[in-house]
C-alpha cells in the first residue's frame, strides 16, 4: 500500500544512513542557528508587543533605513530642470505693474521696428490678451548673436 501511494503522489523515498549505534543520524542545525533564524523570523513577521527590546530594535532599524538610505543609495531623484515654454516665452513681472516677456530670438524673423513689434505681439496676444508694447531690448550673447528679446507690455484699459 506504502509503494502505491509512492507512485500515485510522486513521493521519492530518502537514504537515511544508521550509524554504529543503530540509531538514525541527519543533520540537526544548531541550537544558536535556530534561534537566529527564529528571532529574523519574528522581526520579519513582526511578532513582539510593543516596549520589549526586539520592537525597539525593529524600529530603530526601519528609521536608520529612512533617515541614512537616502545618503548611501542614489534614487536618481532629481527635481526636474527648468525647461522654458515650448514656443519659447517666458513671462515675469517687473513689480512695477508690467509683465516682462521674454521670446527666443530664433522665433522672431526680425526686420524694422514696426515688422519687429509686429510679430512680437503675434506672440504675445494669445497668452496676454489684448496688451500694447511699453518697450523692447535685444539681448545678445558674449559674440553679439541675439539671444532672446525683453518685452514689457501693459494690459489696455
Amino acid at each position: 500500500m506504502a509503494n502505491f501511494v509512492r507512485k500515485v503522489l510522486g513521493l521519492r523515498s530518502a537514504d537515511i544512513t544508521t550509524g554504529a549505534t543503530g540509531a538514525t543520524s541527519t543533520p540537526q542545525p544548531s541550537r544558536r542557528t535556530t534561534k537566529v533564524f527564529r528571532t529574523i523570523r519574528s522581526y520579519i513577521l513582526w511578532q513582539h508587543e510593543r516596549g520589549t527590546l526586539h520592537y525597539d530594535i525593529m524600529v530603530t532599524l526601519i528609521l536608520m533605513f529612512i533617515f541614512f538610505s537616502p545618503r548611501a543609495i542614489d534614487f536618481n531623484d532629481k527635481p526636474a530642470s527648468s525647461k522654458p515654454h515650448p514656443t519659447g516665452v517666458v513671462v515675469s513681472s517687473d513689480g512695477a505693474g508690467s509683465l516682462v516677456y521674454q521670446i527666443d530670438a530664433s522665433s522672431v524673423a526680425g526686420g524694422d521696428d514696426a515688422t519687429l513689434r509686429e510679430q512680437l505681439l503675434g506672440m504675445i496676444r494669445p497668452i496676454s490678451g489684448d496688451v500694447s508694447i511699453e518697450r523692447y531690448e535685444r539681448v545678445s550673447d558674449r559674440r553679439g548673436r541675439g539671444q532672446e528679446y525683453r518685452v514689457w507690455v501693459k494690459r489696455k484699459q
